[in-house]
Order: C-alpha cells, then structure tokens, then sequence
C-alpha cells in the first residue's frame, strides 16, 4: 500500500502515525509540510476526501489562528492562509487509495490502512 504524510517530524502524533505507517508496511512517501507546504487546492482536495472542512483542519494550539478570525472565515481565506503559513496546518494528513485522515488521534489512520 502507498500512503502520503503530510509531515513535521518535531510532532511527536506525526512521529508517531509515521511510524505506524511503516510498521503496517506500507510505501510511505513523507512530505515535511513546513518546507514544502501544499497549495490551497491540494488542502482543499485532501479536507473533501476526509470529510472535513478547512476549519476543522485548522491548526488553533501555538498558532494566531484564532485572533485573525480564521476559524469562522470562510473556506478560500482558511485554505489560502494554509497555504501560505504552513505551519496553521494541523497534523498529520494521510492521503491512502483508501481515503485521507487528519491522524489525531494517530490511530485514525487505521481507518485507511
């Protein structure tokens, strides 16, 4: 099985669900976020498979996120800031032939495997 994490290697679920990826097998390709961030419609793609808006994919802890209304703004504003901080990205974000998963908890991504 192919599996994509969308990667901060200083996050320990991140650590972790990467962990779990290898160990069920799979072929993992690992994108650190932070320094390869995707763009607005790739985030937009990735919330649709998991059946989750942008807000909900919306990193809030360590970031200004709240203060700059961007969890009530709508979805271009949330996906553009993504975009273009990366690091208001929650994570991590596994994309399988299965589905995608924001893997908090980290056992979230059994759902895909």
């Amino acid at each position: 099985m192919k599996a994509t994490i969308w990667h901060n290697p200083n996050c320990g679920t991140s650590r972790n669900t990467l962990a779990m990826l290898q160990d069920a097998g799979a072929e993992v390709t690992v994108v650190e976020y932070l320094k390869t961030p995707p763009s607005a419609e790739k985030l937009a793609q990735l919330y649709r498979d998991a059946g989750l808006t942008p807000q909900q994919g919306l990193r809030l802890r360590g970031t200004d996120a709240e203060e700059r209304g961007l969890p009530s703004a709508d979805d271009a504003t949330v996906l553009a800031a993504m975009a273009a901080e990366p690091k208001l990205i929650e994570r991590p974000l596994v994309e399988t032939e299965k589905g995608v998963r924001l893997c908090r908890p980290k056992e979230k991504v059994l759902e895909i495997l």
